[in-house]
């Protein structure tokens, strides 16, 4: 059974790009001597991911406890946002297909008309001065 590592890092105070580039050579280093079958960056342009197949869980575990693992993963850019370990493979659902943007929610595009008030008018009946209706027992 394959276990896969995902290692992503997110820019910060310097570009992880930069990281990469000083910590990657280190990092699939470490995980060749310690059992790994394949390993691939990506660069997107939030960051950088490393993702990691092991034959096996305990193998994974093993490499993610490392000395030179734990202290590349202690210098990303920002140690407290911008770093994700996790099993598995990187990013998103896995679909075949790339997901197609949603369209924008549309609330504030237009204000939406003014309601008319309604007018109700009646005829006065007219009296003389001094007539009044008695009103009926």
């Amino acid at each position: 059974m394959d276990s896969w590592l995902s290692i992503e890092v997110l820019d910060g105070a310097f570009a992880a790009s930069a990281w990469q580039r000083a910590h990657g050579d280190r990092l699939t280093e470490a995980a060749l001597t310690n059992g790994a079958e394949q390993w691939t960056w990506h660069v997107h342009h939030w960051g950088v991911t490393l993702e990691i197949e092991f034959s096996s869980e305990e193998k994974r575990d093993r490499f993610r406890s490392l000395p030179a693992v734990t202290a590349a993963l202690d210098a990303v850019p920002d140690p407290e946002r911008g770093l994700l370990v996790y099993p598995g493979r990187g990013g998103g659902s896995g679909a075949r297909v790339p997901r197609r943007p949603r369209p924008l929610p549309m609330s504030g595009c237009g204000a939406l008309p003014t309601p008319e008030e309604e007018v109700s008018l009646r005829l006065a009946t007219a009296q003389p001065p001094g007539f009044e209706v008695c009103p009926a027992n």
